[in-house]
C-alpha cells in the first residue's frame, strides 16, 4: 500500500508512520514538483488541505484523502475534483480546544487583561475575580469538538447550551437548539463559543442584529471559521457595548491585513489561529486506524459529505 504525505511536518509524519505501519510504502517530499510526481503513483494521501488542493488542481486524484486538519475548506474550492473519499481529522482536538476556550473564559472572569493594564500603570488592583460556577455557555456547533469542549467545562459548574443543525436532547447540554434558537440563546448566556464549520449556511451568521441580542457582560469566542462573523458589525457591537469582549482565533483572511479594524478594536483579542494545533502522534494514530478500516472496507472516521461540506 502506497501513501503520499503532503505536510509541512512531513519528516515527523514519515517517521511516525514508519513506526506505526512499517508495511506501507511512504512517498514524501518538501519539494512541490517532487510531490506532484509522487502523487501520480499514490492512491492514498495524508496531509494538509492547502497542499493537497494544489495536487488536485494539477489533475491528480487519490482514492482516499485523509486531512490533517479538522477544516477542509481548500479541498471544497469550486472546480476541484471530488471523485474520491475524503476524511477530516476528528477526535484529536477536543482537549486542546477545551484548554484554549477555558483559558480565555477564566481570563475574562478573572479580568486578567485589566489587571495587566493596572500593573503597567503601577496601580494596585484589588478587584475581586469571579467564578465560572453557575455561568452559562452556548456552544454553537455541537459536533465532535463541541461536545468535548462541553465535557471539559462540566467540572467547573458551567451551565451548557448548544446549537446544532436541528434541536435535540444531547448530554451534557441543558438544551440544544436549532439555528432558529440562536437569537434567543445568545441573550441568555455569558459565553458564546462559535465552533461552526465553513458552509454556505454559516456565512455572516454573527451580524449586527445578532450581536445586539448578546448580554452586555458576555464574551464571544470564535474558534470556528472567520466567515461566520461580519467583521465590521463585531467591531461596532464592541464599541456600542452590546458585548464585553471577543476572542478571535480565526479570520476571513489570514494573516490579518495590517489595516484591518480588528487590530485596534476595543475589547478584542487576536490569537492568530492557534487554538487547536494538530498533534502528529494523535493524527498518525487516527490515520492508521482509518487505514485498517479502509483496507477492510469498513466505515471511516470523519468521512466528509461533499454536499454538506463537513
Amino acid at each position: 500500500m502506497r501513501v503520499l504525505i503532503a505536510e509541512h511536518d512531513y519528516v515527523i509524519y514519515t517517521e511516525l508512520l514508519r513506526k506505526a505501519a512499517p508495511e506501507i510504502e511512504i512517498l514524501s517530499s518538501g519539494d512541490s514538483a517532487e510531490l506532484s510526481k509522487m502523487a501520480a503513483d499514490a492512491p492514498i494521501w495524508l496531509g494538509q488541505p492547502d497542499l493537497l488542493a494544489n495536487l488536485l488542481r494539477q489533475g491528480h486524484t487519490p482514492q482516499w484523502l485523509q486531512s490533517t486538519w479538522a477544516g477542509i475548506t481548500p479541498l471544497l474550492a469550486e472546480g476541484l475534483n471530488r471523485d474520491y473519499r475524503l476524511t477530516r481529522a476528528v477526535g484529536i482536538f477536543g482537549q486542546v480546544m477545551a484548554e484554549f476556550v477555558l483559558t480565555y473564559m477564566l481570563v475574562h472572569e478573572r479580568e486578567v487583561l485589566a489587571r495587566l493594564v493596572s500593573q503597567v500603570e503601577r496601580k494596585w488592583d484589588a478587584r475581586l475575580g469571579h467564578s465560572l460556577a453557575g455561568r452559562k455557555a452556548l456552544i454553537v456547533g455541537t459536533g465532535d469538538i463541541g461536545v468535548s469542549v462541553a465535557q471539559f467545562l462540566v467540572p467547573f459548574g458551567v451551565e451548557l447550551y448548544g446549537i446544532a443543525s436541528s434541536a435535540r436532547s444531547q448530554a451534557p447540554f441543558v438544551e440544544v437548539g436549532g439555528p432558529e434558537d440562536l437569537p434567543r440563546l445568545v441573550g441568555e448566556v455569558d459565553f458564546v463559543i462559535n465552533l461552526l464549520p465553513n458552509t454556505p449556511q454559516t456565512h455572516d451568521l454573527y451580524d449586527a442584529k445578532l450581536f445586539a441580542r448578546f448580554k452586555p457582560s458576555s464574551l464571544f469566542i470564535n474558534v470556528g471559521r472567520g466567515v461566520s462573523v461580519v467583521d465590521a458589525d463585531l467591531v461596532e457591537a464592541l464599541k456600542e457595548g452590546h458585548l464585553a469582549g471577543a476572542v478571535i482565533d480565526v479570520c476571513r483572511q489570514e494573516p490579518l491585513p495590517q489595516r484591518h479594524p480588528f487590530w485596534t478594536a476595543w475589547g478584542l483579542l487576536l490569537t492568530g489561529h492557534s487554538s487547536a494545533p494538530t498533534s502528529p502522534p494523535a493524527m498518525t494514530q487516527l490515520f492508521v486506524d482509518n487505514l485498517k478500516a479502509y483496507a477492510q472496507g469498513e466505515a471511516l472516521r470523519g468521512e466528509v459529505d461533499f454536499v454538506r461540506g463537513y
